[in-house]
């Protein structure tokens, strides 16, 4: 277990992780580190805590300047553009920092300046002249994110020179195979240069102390860091700076020409943003042994996060070490991995505008499908469920219920409880435990339990008004169905209170529908919270339904992002793995020619083909109706598998199937015979 476990924290930094200003926020970020973060936050802060949450966005990263080159404007001006968007976004969307500041600010280039300047007068780097990758065509040597080739690891063709983001591994320009430069798409020779080296190879052993501190941490981020330390040789030197004109200047002599490593620079934004939000009082959260620092990231910054920047802390010597570092895995799209440059992704600014305040149903369905241990999938089709089923009919009709029968049977005055049943007591005494389970969750960092543990209360509060059906008791027993709508009145007030740090911005209606003021964590425990005779406000719907419709108008933006992609895709795709001949001969491949098409009814994609095999005449139904007018395509001569397994598509028996290739504009041909020689029926071989 943790060293720290038992230690007492006075305050806590949480740092969430500097999201690169070259493109909008999507869920994937979001249920990767902001969300989490924003929920343990919003909990402390309700329990009393003092804490303080930090973030900005990271301006100095070599995507900026790719993005420039593309877009063909300034890196200052793409950072400006984005640093709005994402600031504003994440302001809608109830992520709730305490400061939002930046990389490119005076203060960040100053207070990152200094820090270098520390450990060099400590001779915490070693100085090497090494061989980098030059672009002769460019004129400029190249930065890693500016050199692509294959990951000698896994053989993805795309790995970057830093890392590669389908294995995870971390690399050198020099590990990749074939390595071109993404400026001009030639390949790049290497040239002798000076750069400052922060060796971990020496550090590796307080590295590993350092973690052995920490086995409580989540087994996904604390396996990461065993591996890193355990494989081959262990850790290797890393340069931190960079030959390169777009970053923190080196601010020593030697340093012309050449910036800070984004990675070095980029989690001194954390401290920078600090010193923006509290210039005078910094240090308490920073270089007192009494304040605790969390960073909340994703599964692809571990190795900075708990490694790399606790080796500067350490090297520096004047800041405390993260104390957790809770990280999560990818949230996939549908099925697939969220790409920005594919489009495929759900962009936080969009669904602001597309799901006007509802705010919530994200939240709520991005904390109850974390990617907390492994990677998960979000799909629209959940997102409805999770706010019909859960949103709508657990929690919004509970409450619904719970203030339309006040105004019914009481005017809106809360009415006094009589006696307690046995009923009554276990009703009151889930409650009384809800808030520690709930807290327990949070603080293991646990937020899928926690949101889990928050909607049992509403389900709670939802059986016991169907067990005790006050709407037909209230004829024959008055006092009884006052003592009810009072204990449902109190579950409606606690549901309000440890809402909050997930669903803020019902939290705060459901206070206005009760006529309260917001209450914090503690009071959460008590239950009785609404005192009898107050009144409350007229009652209105928690959640709207989310229809088929609005489900349907972000399922046709996917599909116009795969359908763009395919018509994009010029590459050729890898050869499948080896098969045998005696697997390839049991498929009869034989020439036929189309005699009828016609559409399938109620389908986009799929034509209805008789076709004649010269051995018979049969139907095969194509999923190729985007492609073929079925008039054109009459008396086309085609290849098809003739013994393929009957299947019913739609209704309609298929028996066999017509082969097609697909051109560089995505498009799907058919492989057709062209020699006019060939009878239908004739084998291919």
């Amino acid at each position: 277990m943790s060293s720290n476990m038992s230690k007492k924290f006075n305050r806590t930094l949480v740092t969430a992780a500097l999201p690169y200003a070259n493109g909008p926020v999507h869920i994937g970020h979001l249920a990767g580190c902001y969300l989490p973060a924003d929920i343990y936050v919003r909990y402390l802060r309700s329990s009393g805590h003092d804490v303080k949450f930090i973030c900005g966005s990271d301006e100095h990263g070599v995507p900026i300047t790719i993005k420039a080159k593309k877009e063909g404007i300034t890196p200052q001006q793409v950072v400006d553009k984005y640093h709005k968007i994402m600031g504003d976004a994440f302001q809608e969307f109830g992520i709730s920092f305490d400061v939002y500041s930046r990389t490119s600010s005076k203060t960040h280039h100053q207070t990152a300046a200094d820090f270098f300047k520390v450990m060099h007068q400590k001779n915490a780097f070693t100085e090497q002249v090494t061989e980098q990758y030059y672009d002769e065509e460019a004129k400029q040597f190249l930065a890693d994110r500016y050199i692509v080739g294959t990951c000698p690891k896994c053989g993805n063709e795309n790995a970057y020179g830093d890392q590669c983001e389908k294995c995870g591994s971390s690399l050198n320009p020099t590990d990749l195979i074939n390595p071109k430069s993404t400026l001009s798409g030639s390949k790049p020779v290497l040239k002798q240069t000076k750069n400052w080296f922060l060796p971990l190879d020496k550090l590796q052993p307080k590295i590993k102390a350092y973690l052995e501190q920490h086995t409580d941490w989540k087994p996904n981020v604390y396996g990461q860091c065993k591996s890193w330390l355990e494989s081959g040789d262990g850790l290797q030197p890393r340069a931190m700076t960079r030959d390169l004109d777009w970053g923190v200047p080196v601010p020593v002599e030697g340093g012309d020409g050449k910036v800070l490593y984004v990675w070095f620079d980029a989690p001194i934004g954390y401290i920078s943003a600090t010193k923006e939000l509290l210039p005078d009082t910094w240090q308490n959260y920073w270089q007192k042994e009494d304040s605790r620092l969390i960073h909340f990231i994703g599964k692809d910054n571990i190795v900075f996060h708990c490694i790399i920047f606790p080796a500067m802390l350490m090297e520096h010597g004047d800041f405390v070490l993260a104390d957790n570092v809770p990280a999560n895995e990818f949230l996939n799209l549908e099925g697939d991995k969220i790409s920005t440059s594919r489009n495929w992704a759900v962009w936080l600014h969009e669904y602001l505008i597309d799901f006007k305040n509802q705010q919530d149903v994200l939240r709520y369905t991005l904390c109850s499908n974390a990617p907390e241990s492994k990677d998960n999938d979000f799909t629209w089709k959940d997102f409805q469920l999770k706010n019909n089923s859960e949103l709508v009919a657990i929690f919004g009709n509970f409450v619904n219920r719970t203030l339309v029968l006040t105004h019914k049977f009481y005017d809106g005055v809360v009415p006094n409880a009589e006696t307690y049943t046995k009923e009554d007591l276990l009703v009151l005494e889930e409650l009384a435990y809800a808030p520690d389970k709930i807290s327990k969750a949070i603080e293991q960092f646990k937020f899928r339990e926690a949101v889990n543990e928050w909607m049992n209360v509403a389900r709670i509060g939802n059986k016991y008004l169907a067990d005790t059906e006050p709407w037909k008791l209230v004829k024959s027993d008055e006092n009884r169905v006052k003592t009810i709508m009072n204990i449902a009145l109190q579950i409606s007030n606690n549901l309000a209170i440890l809402a909050e740090p997930f669903l803020p911005f019902t939290s705060k209606k459901l206070f206005e529908l009760l006529n309260k003021h917001p209450q914090n964590w503690p009071l959460s425990k008590q239950t009785n919270n609404v005192a009898a005779g107050h009144k409350i406000n007229k009652d209105e719907l928690l959640f709207a339904k989310v229809e088929d419709a609005d489900v349907q108008k972000q399922l046709d933006k996917l599909e116009q992002s795969k359908q763009l992609n395919l018509a994009n895709n010029t590459s050729i795709k890898e050869i499948k793995p080896e098969t045998t001949f005696d697997d390839f001969s049991k498929m009869d491949i034989r020439t036929a020619t189309i005699l009828e098409a016609e559409r399938v009814p109620k389908t986009e994609k799929l034509l209805k083909l008789k076709v004649d095999t010269g051995v018979d005449v049969r139907t095969i139904v194509s999923g190729i109706a985007q492609f073929y007018d079925p008039e054109k395509i009459i008396g086309q001569k085609v290849c098809m598998l003739a013994n393929l397994a009957p299947r019913k598509i739609k209704g309609i028996e298929s028996k066999g199937m017509i082969l097609m290739a697909e051109n560089k504009s995505g498009e799907l041909c058919f492989v057709s015979p062209s020699n006019i020689n060939f009878n239908d029926g004739s084998e291919v071989k």
